[in-house]
């Protein structure tokens, strides 16, 4: 059933005011003359009236306020499907359409701080996609931040000069700044009432908020990307030099493994830049470790490092994070082995439902649990001389799996001083994304 409008339940309250004034009239004459039946009837007729009148006066703004809410909500279903990496012109002039839809306007108009980025309804072709801001309207929003309703005022389209007779415009804000407005024009005055006021502000509210989380996030990824940066600056001086002078010894006892030391090395490095804001198959981060293992090894020897590795079949292709199984391994490489004696290092990786599961598991010196948790979590300065752990790549993982994967994605640390050290990554839903 189609749900009355403003303008509708205005007309229904002043047929109901009308009604139960005349019949209030009709009362007081029977009441003063005598009661009978025909008074009975009025006295009837009355009730009812003033009970049109009271619940209308009752129940219209709840009506409005709902079918309001309503309309925001629907809207901002369909507009999360379109607004990424902020406003442009393709997805500005989709979201005005989308909104046409819900606001009794005849046009729809998007723009930013100098320009109009999307428009749809009438007289679009008077407005094209770039046209510069020139209405005080619109400039008095963007200075204020305040949502406006304007009346006749002339705009100069590509044709000349048009009178639009009402409007609404409300302000897009993203971190207390106005970006931009979002503008409904009526060419029949009487729609531009508080219903659709309320339904503007509602909607521009609703495209500040949404423009907002996408800023967010793109300053989440940002900082990620940042934090790469600074784990590759804090690993690649500690790990180059001790990699240059195993490969300069080489030179003189094994030519031929130097020489091929070297072409592996040139390959982690390039992989190392070219991924780091990646996402790879698990198969390929596990080639990166097996590289970095292999200086390792001709550093150290291949019997002091021992490294064992359980995929289950089918997860090679899952796409992950670059840079987050070889900091794990390198960390138990620089702070578990003991003087002698070998290093067991176990990767397994397997699901767990829709889960992936990646633990990094060794047997070498461990650490209490005041360390384990500063690995965890403790902003650390990416100073490569530094000997005391390296949380910032520990945090930097977290942060980069939790923005890809979700909440439900982490890192737990379990670890026992001359026992060993276990690091579990968990991977929420990364089987059912097909990440």
């Amino acid at each position: 059933m189609r749900r009355l409008d403003e303008h509708g339940y205005q007309i229904l309250f002043i047929i109901a005011s009308i009604l139960g004034s005349i019949t209030i009239l009709f009362l007081s004459y029977a009441l003063v003359e005598d009661m009978d039946l025909e008074s009975i009837l009025i006295v009837l007729i009355a009730i009812s009236s003033i009970l049109i009148l009271v619940l209308g006066g009752i129940f219209y703004p709840q009506e409005i306020r709902t079918n309001t809410t309503r309309q925001v909500l629907h809207a901002a279903y369909h507009i999360s499907e379109v607004l990424q990496n902020g406003l442009t012109y393709s997805n500005a002039n989709a979201i005005c359409k989308i909104l046409l839809k819900y606001a009794d306007a005849d046009a729809v108009a998007i723009t930013n701080t100098e320009a109009v980025l999307g428009y749809e309804g009438q007289m679009a072709s008077e407005y094209p996609l770039g046209t510069p801001i020139h209405t005080s309207a619109t400039k008095e929003v963007l200075q204020t931040g305040v949502t406006t309703l304007f009346r006749q005022i002339a705009t100069t389209g590509a044709s000349g000069t048009h009178t639009i007779p009402a409007g609404i415009i409300g302000p897009l804000i993203v971190r207390d700044k106005v970006i931009g407005v979002v503008k409904f024009y009526y060419h029949n005055p009487r729609k531009a009432n508080r219903t659709q006021f309320a339904l503007v502000k509602g909607l521009s509210n609703l495209l500040s908020i949404q423009l907002s989380a996408e800023e967010l996030e793109r300053q989440a990824e940002l900082t990620a990307k940042a934090e790469v940066k600074a784990l590759q600056a804090q690993i690649n001086p500690h790990f180059l030099f001790n990699t240059l002078n195993t490969m300069a010894s080489l030179t003189r006892t094994n030519p031929m493994r130097a020489r091929t030391l070297l072409r592996e090395f040139a390959t982690f490095y390039r992989q190392t830049l070219e991924n780091s804001e990646a996402l790879i198959s698990i198969e390929k981060e596990l080639e990166q470790t097996r590289r970095y293992l292999s200086f390792e090894h001709a550093r150290f020897g291949e019997d002091r490092i021992i490294e064992r590795e359980y995929i289950e079949p089918g997860c090679e292709q899952i796409q992950v994070p670059a840079f987050i199984i070889q900091p794990i391994v390198e960390n138990a490489v620089r702070h578990a082995m003991r003087d002698d004696g070998p290093l067991h290092i176990d990767i397994h990786i397997a699901t767990e439902g829709n889960d992936i599961l990646i633990s990094v598991t060794d047997d070498g010196l461990g650490m209490d649990e005041e360390a384990a948790s500063r690995l965890a979590g403790e902003p650390v300065s990416p100073d490569s001389t530094s000997e005391k752990g390296t949380g910032i790549a520990m945090r930097n993982v977290q942060e980069r799996i939790e923005h890809i994967f979700g909440a439900d994605s982490g890192i737990e640390i379990m670890s026992r001083p001359d026992e060993g050290t276990s690091i579990s990554i968990r991977l929420a839903n990364a089987v059912a994304n097909k990440l």
